[in-house]
């Protein structure tokens, strides 16, 4: 093979490598996200379609946290601090979300527990986080997350001292959205 053969065939190794690294960079993140989920990991929390009802008499408090990133101009809080729950059995807790600028704004909440070995066992039925939530300016909105603890919790010995887990939300700016929203009005106002 002659100097310009190889050279080319190195040129096309270290794109067919380059190109493997940009492909695992990407997959990276929804990876990642897909092994959280199915193995609770980080604290990450499960989805359900429906609870089993409550099979056990012991109770378990889960208490509510709520933060937001500086650059959203967000008042975000749990409307409740805590709540007594019966494993198995379905509750309804509700965060409340005021925009507090002048201009529509997107967000996205992420969430997990604490402690993380139960995220497992935090089951959500429906809850606001699994959308963007668009809020106008000045806008407040009671923001609902139906959930369970799944009473296996109190079974796994990794976890059956656990008797109070704590279901925090942390709201960012989804400024993608927010820009094409602004984009938009932007558009509307000029075109009237």
């Amino acid at each position: 093979m002659n100097l310009a053969a190889r050279n080319r065939a190195t040129a096309i190794g270290a794109g067919l490598v380059i190109a493997a690294m940009v492909g695992l960079t990407a997959a990276s993140v929804p990876l990642y996200r897909l092994f959280c989920q199915v193995t609770g990991y980080g604290g990450t929390t499960q989805r359900a379609e429906a609870a089993p009802g409550p099979v056990a008499s012991t109770t378990v408090t889960v208490l509510f946290n709520a933060d937001v990133a500086p650059e959203l101009p967000w008042r975000f809080r749990p409307v409740q601090r805590r709540v007594e729950v019966v494993p198995g059995e379905q509750h309804l807790a509700f965060y409340e979300a005021e925009n507090r600028s002048s201009e529509p704004v997107v967000g996205t909440a992420t969430f997990n527990v604490t402690p993380h070995k139960a995220g497992v066992y935090f089951q959500k039925l429906a809850c606001f986080c699994f959308e963007q939530q668009r809020l106008e300016p000045g806008q407040r909105v009671e923001m609902p997350v139906s959930f369970y603890v799944d009473p296996a919790l109190l079974e796994d010995p990794s976890t059956r001292e656990v008797r109070e887990i704590t279901l925090s939300y942390t709201f960012f700016v989804d400024r993608e959205a927010t820009e094409a929203l602004r984009r938009q009005r932007s558009a509307a106002a000029g075109g009237s």
